[in-house]
């Protein structure tokens, strides 16, 4: 098997995911054995060429596995820490529009007591 591309890999199903990562980790430990045994260069070549196409399967599974979360926390009311919006701490630790409105008793009652004067401007 020589490069395999993402793309590819996004269109087969998880079973054939699964299947092919087995097949790259066999080619890849044949490749291992062959370096031990003193085999051609152009097999020490391909053990790159192999680690890096796993780690493309790795994450295209991995990928896809998020995307279904995605959709499966869609409509929630919590999701799992992961699927939420990064920002900054700051941003996610303040206050809420709802939470910034609200008004404690004391602060009410001021507002009862002394409302807003009017002014009438004279023409």
């Amino acid at each position: 098997m020589g490069k395999i591309k993402c793309s590819e890999l996004r269109n087969k199903s998880k079973d054939e995911l699964t299947k092919q990562l087995d097949d790259l980790k066999m080619e890849l430990a044949q490749l291992r054995v062959a370096k031990v045994t003193g085999g051609a260069a152009s097999k020490l070549s391909k053990i790159r060429v192999m680690r890096k196409s796993i780690a493309r399967v790795h994450i295209v599974m991995a990928q896809k596995q998020k995307k279904n979360l995605r959709m499966l926390y869609k409509n929630k009311k919590y999701k799992p820490l992961d699927l939420r919006p990064k920002k900054t701490r700051a941003i996610r630790k303040a206050l809420t529009p709802h939470e910034k409105s609200l008004k404690t008793a004391k602060e009410q009652r001021r507002l009862r007591a002394f409302p807003m004067r009017k002014f009438a401007i004279k023409a």
